[in-house]
């Protein structure tokens, strides 16, 4: 099975270190089951953008890029809901 490579800019790892504990834990495990499947159940494509996608971790966003041809995940953005769309 193919895997992906998972790489997060300089800003979502420090959006990620931010956050609470607990919620670095649910959101490293989605960023490890990424290297699997890109595109996982409930993960959406961002409407006005070539190649963003999204995926939820209750109420954080983890907004990242597929490259399939170098087989890399590039997370650009980790944040609250509220927030996140606001960076793009």
């Amino acid at each position: 099975m193919k895997r992906y490579r998972v790489v997060l800019t300089q800003t979502a790892e420090k959006e990620l270190r931010r956050l609470p504990s607990q919620v670095i834990e649910k959101i490293v495990t989605v960023l490890r089951s990424l290297e699997e499947n890109p595109r996982p159940a409930g993960c959406k494509k961002l409407k006005g953008y070539k190649n963003l996608w999204r995926v939820r971790v209750g109420d954080y966003r983890l907004i990242y890029a597929i490259e399939e041809v170098i087989m890399l995940i590039d997370v650009r953005e980790i944040g609250h809901r509220k927030d996140i769309y606001d960076k793009l």
